[in-house]
């Protein structure tokens, strides 16, 4: 059967794209060269039943705010504390931070252009 396997990539226009690659690849450290990053299956290997979620949110959420755009996406980290460290270094503080739950740590930070990232930590699997 024809099936969806997961997300192939994330594309998104921006008013300088040379500028977003540097600033991912610089404060959060993101592998990104000319095409952008290219992220292996290795995540989903070190955190078994981590995985890509596809999911619409209603036109009047607010979880997206303060970014106006009309996606945000997410970013799995290894260390929350570390990417947040090395945001900080480059001015980037989070506009809001969660308490721990059942599927990890989650921060938010909002990117030069003002749209959100969420960052995930996944908590181990037992």
């Amino acid at each position: 059967m024809a099936r969806i396997l997961g997300l192939g990539g994330l594309f998104f226009k921006s008013a300088d794209p040379a500028s977003m690659r540097e600033w991912y690849s610089r404060v959060l450290g993101m592998p990104v060269d000319e095409w952008g990053a290219f992220f292996t299956p290795d995540a989903a290997a070190a955190h078994p039943g981590a995985g890509t979620v596809f999911s619409p949110f209603g036109a009047d959420t607010d979880y997206f705010a303060p970014s106006e755009k009309e996606f945000m996406f997410n970013l799995m980290v290894d260390d929350l504390d570390g990417v947040l460290a090395r945001c900080a270094e480059h001015g980037v503080t989070p506009v809001k931070t969660f308490p721990e739950e059942a599927n990890g740590r989650f921060a938010h930070i909002m990117d030069p252009e003002g749209r959100k990232v969420e960052l995930w930590e996944p908590k181990p699997m037992e």
